[in-house]
């Protein structure tokens, strides 16, 4: 419950803003984009992997992919995305201001009483049924269409024509992305979203097709914290100043696939992303440390960040605790 609302603090108050040596590798000679005729086809299933943003991409097979996950290696699968962030790279410089004192209790409060840990539990139970939710697997779909269900009846539960969701189909694979808005009461900032989002798929790294893989805490655990505060969203007639999207991506275990190819629509569409929150391992509590909101400083937007960490200290109950995640 307690990191279940960070993440509806972080929708409440936004909503409101103005590689390995030892194996077989093919080293690009310069970072730039790579285009299809220069990959080598000597093996079966070769993408283009990114371990390091100081680092040249390189191609691997799925097997070496594999040996990555095992090894605990973060990387990106850049092969359908090399271009991404390129054409809005100037909207860096141009940042809306974010707030500078937190005015938003009621309206929290309003929320998070309709928070409740039985329906995340039970929705996990479910989520957790599948077999797989591999993004690749019969199961991984079915799972995608049972999510998908969900929202959808949430929404028409509500009898409200300012919430939608939709299906993000990704070519290549099975799995969907997910994508639930609320629109704005502003119309003018329509093209301007905050996003909170988490992946749905879960992956066996030595079966990835068939083996066993319920990913309660990576990432069912995020999936569902989501699901939670979208139902209590729906559920209380929340209404945005600008639009609130929920996003459950697909493929993040095979290198950030589903998000990169969300990404890439929204950069074509000039899409102006105001703020994106992810939420990964909620409810995980290691032997290390007690119970924290673990807030990633890494690979993040500084700004942003300290915002975060400034909702979570104003509404939250726990303490605030920085951690990194490592590329990807």
């Amino acid at each position: 419950m307690k990191l279940t609302s960070l993440a509806l603090l972080s929708v409440v108050a936004a909503s409101a803003m103005a590689a390995p040596s030892w194996w077989e590798q093919w080293t690009l000679r310069s970072a730039q984009r790579v285009h299809d005729t220069l990959a080598p086809a000597a093996e079966d299933d070769l993408r283009l992997i990114q371990l390091a943003a100081d680092k040249e991409p390189v191609w691997m097979t799925e097997r070496q992919r594999l040996r990555l996950l095992r090894d605990n290696i973060n990387y990106m699968d850049i092969t359908d995305a090399q271009d991404l962030g390129q054409q809005r790279a100037h909207l860096m410089n141009a940042k809306k201001p974010l707030p500078e004192s937190l005015r938003q209790q009621r309206r929290y409060h309003k929320y998070v009483d309709n928070l409740s840990t039985e329906n995340m539990e039970a929705a996990l139970t479910k989520f957790t049924s599948f077999h797989t939710r591999y993004y690749k697997s019969e199961t991984g779909e079915e799972s995608a269409k049972w999510l998908y269900k969900t929202i959808s009846d949430l929404i028409e539960e509500s009898d409200t024509s300012d919430v939608s969701v939709r299906r993000f189909q990704h070519n290549g694979w099975k799995q969907f992305s997910i994508i639930a808005r609320f629109d704005g009461q502003d119309d003018t900032l329509a093209n301007e979203p905050v996003i909170i989002g988490a992946h749905q798929d879960s992956v066996n790294m030595w079966l990835p097709m068939w083996g066993r893989s319920p990913g309660a805490d990576d990432d069912g655990s995020g999936s569902i914290t989501i699901l939670e505060v979208f139902r209590a969203l729906v559920q209380k007639g929340f209404r945005p100043h600008r639009p609130v999207e929920f996003h459950w991506y697909s493929g993040e275990e095979a290198g950030l696939l589903g998000s990169q190819a969300v990404a890439k629509e929204y950069e074509a569409k000039k899409v102006d992303v105001i703020a994106m929150i992810q939420n990964d391992m909620t409810g995980y509590v290691g032997s290390k440390f007690k119970e924290s909101y673990g807030i990633v400083i890494d690979f993040v937007d500084p700004e942003l960040t300290d915002f975060v960490v400034k909702l979570a200290r104003e509404y939250g109950d726990i303490p605030v605790r920085e951690t990194k995640c490592g590329y990807a």
